[in-house]
């Protein structure tokens, strides 16, 4: 058994994971000091903790998080100041984001205060986001002589539609969360000091939820964005079949008909 971290230990970690109810796995940015501004190291520990995570079994949700006073408020700047073409292309950044957008498990973005540029971009990159009430949404990479690099002029525009869109990047205007949940960037909005339980609450729920249900429903969302109507219908038929293979599906059945709960144990 491992013997607890010291403050000092944490400090030094920009990453940390934590695991505050069983099958939930919760990833915390840790750079206080730069509003969690994202550096390559930080991308890279991200991308092999989700990798760990979507490899585990025992890990069924993921929440993804800041602090109470910020998300993230995108890529630490000093790291472009003096970077060329080839560095940033050598560095290849924007594929370490791949563990996170490929994770078969739901991923739930917390959002307190600003999530900007790569912040913004990175929560899009997740399943469902709860905003508290005072966060703060916007891509500002044009102000800076730059453009996003990690996603938002796709996701973005498929999320809250062309003119928000460009309104977002082409102005570079932050938007409220309110504004952000009426153009449909996030999923739900709550009072700052609970977007940390009711993240959780979700996580627990998804927890208790048959994996392979849940990972059939991500693959089907997810493809729909790229697929025709026709051929997603059809990816969604074969989905829907391959469940009365599972035995999830029997106990999710006998349970309803018993008026129990049930155990779904991802096979």
């Amino acid at each position: 058994m491992s013997s607890p971290q010291s403050t000092e230990e944490i400090a030094e970690q920009p990453v940390l994971l934590e695991h505050p109810a069983e099958g939930v796995a919760l990833v915390r940015f840790n750079r206080p000091k730069v509003r969690n501004a994202l550096n390559l190291v930080v991308r890279k520990e991200l991308a092999r903790i989700f990798s760990e995570l979507s490899a585990d079994d025992s890990v069924r949700a993921i929440i993804l998080t800041g602090s109470d006073a910020v998300f993230c408020a995108g890529a630490d700047l000093r790291e472009y100041a003096d970077a060329t073409t080839i560095e940033i292309f050598q560095r290849d950044a924007s594929n370490l984001w791949r563990a996170i957008a490929d994770c078969p498990k739901p991923v739930i973005s917390a959002v307190n205060g600003f999530a900007l540029g790569g912040g913004c971009e990175l929560a899009m990159q997740t399943d469902i986001i709860v905003a508290g009430e005072g966060a703060r949404f916007g891509q500002p990479e044009v102000k800076v002589g730059l453009i996003p690099g990690a996603g938002a002029t796709q996701r973005l525009t498929r999320a809250v539609g062309k003119y928000k869109a460009m309104q977002m990047l082409l102005l570079g205007d932050f938007i409220s969360a309110a504004e952000a949940l009426a153009a449909g960037l996030v999923s739900k909005v709550v009072p700052d000091s609970e977007v940390a339980s009711e993240a959780l609450k979700m996580a627990v729920a998804l927890a208790a939820l048959p994996p392979i249900g849940l990972r059939q429903i991500k693959e089907l969302a997810l493809a729909s964005m790229n697929n025709s109507l026709d051929a997603g219908l059809q990816l969604e038929r074969k989905a829907f079949q391959i469940t009365f293979s599972s035995q999830d599906k029997s106990e999710g059945i006998k349970a309803f008909l018993e008026k129990r709960q049930p155990e779904f144990k991802g096979c």
